[in-house]
């Protein structure tokens, strides 16, 4: 019985990682595959970038989930609301605002492109 749980234990975790990495590789050899027959028909190969402010957008969240998580801080420190309503509730207002601030930032640089 030990060997079961010992296998378990140790075994679906290696399998997760396997399959995880196994995805990946035949993900990305499929892609270039892709990539390289379109080179070989002639095809101009262009990168896209679907995304270009995705960067910003991320940065800006983040820095806003940091506020989110001093503000809450602040509110279990010197106010009688409890801990966790006080962190979830300020990660969730700044993480908001961070993503509207993002929105208007963003309009504005294409807007001047």
């Amino acid at each position: 019985m030990e060997i079961a749980v010992l296998l378990e234990d140790v075994l679906v975790p290696v399998a997760f990682f396997a399959a995880v990495v196994l995805s990946l590789y035949f993900y990305f050899k499929t892609r270039h595959q892709e990539k390289m027959a379109m080179i070989e028909k002639g095809f101009e190969f262009k990168e896209r970038n679907s995304r270009p402010f995705q960067a910003l957008k991320t940065g800006v969240f983040f820095i806003g989930i940091a506020l989110g998580l001093f503000f809450g801080y602040l509110m279990k420190q010197y106010t009688i609301i409890d801990e966790v309503i006080s962190y979830f509730t300020m990660i969730l207002l700044f993480g908001g605002i961070s993503l509207v601030f993002n929105h208007y930032i963003t309009k504005n640089l294409q807007s001047q492109q």
